[in-house]
């Protein structure tokens, strides 16, 4: 069993690594990779992603024949798929940063810049939303299992996925209104939080999701 983390350029690819191995079980292996060949001998694929939408789309079309290997092993083959923070907002359709730039239309709804409005003390919540944040779950799956509504998760973001079905809506979080913390649809699976960063729920959804047999 190996799951691979997708390199294009972008994201904290260390971190993931590290928080992969230390909630993998013995015998998994963990490799980063931005060959698109390596996705064929992958049991589960993580897709992080940090800075722009469009940034981060560029640099997977720039990987050659890396779209290709994501959508035959992820949606032909079926393979446990994680997305991180813009990893997670690539499943959209589009994304309305610098532009409007298409997805990989994995989950039907566009990546839209946060309007977080007024916060809990009555002063102006800030963009980006940053820090410590409580997930509210909304249904169970096996990749969240033992992780309940009122776990803190860490955000780091400033556009968040308005998914068109609710039924792909996994996790929220409050900041201003409701703000979409987590999809799901099928073998896919996305955090707009930072697993890696998360400490124990991180290193719990990780091992859930490396133990995923969708």
């Amino acid at each position: 069993m190996k799951a691979v983390i997708v390199d294009y350029g972008s994201g904290n690819l260390r971190s993931a690594a590290k928080a992969l191995e230390r909630a993998a079980p013995a015998g998994f292996r963990v490799e980063v990779s931005g060959e698109a060949a390596s996705l064929a001998e992958a049991s589960h694929i993580v897709l992080p992603g940090v800075g722009a939408f469009a940034d981060c789309k560029q640099g997977l079309e720039a990987r050659p024949g890396m779209l290709e290997a994501l959508e035959r092993a992820v949606r032909q083959e079926g393979k446990p798929f994680l997305g991180i923070c813009v990893g997670m907002q690539l499943m959209a359709t589009a994304g309305r940063e610098f532009g409007v730039t298409p997805g990989l239309g994995w989950i039907a709804g566009e990546v839209r810049l946060l309007e977080p409005g007024i916060g809990r003390n009555g002063l102006p919540l800030k963009v980006p939303h940053m820090g410590w944040n409580e997930l509210q779950i909304l249904k169970v799956h096996p990749v969240f299992a033992g992780l309940v509504t009122g776990s803190h998760a860490y955000f780091v973001h400033s556009y968040h996925l308005a998914v068109e079905d609710p039924a792909d809506l996994l996790a929220v979080c409050d900041y201003g209104g409701p703000v979409t913390a987590a999809v799901a649809r099928e073998n896919m699976v996305g955090t707009q939080f930072h697993p890696e960063k998360s400490q124990a729920l991180g290193l719990r959804l990780l091992a859930n999701f490396l133990a995923w047999k969708p």
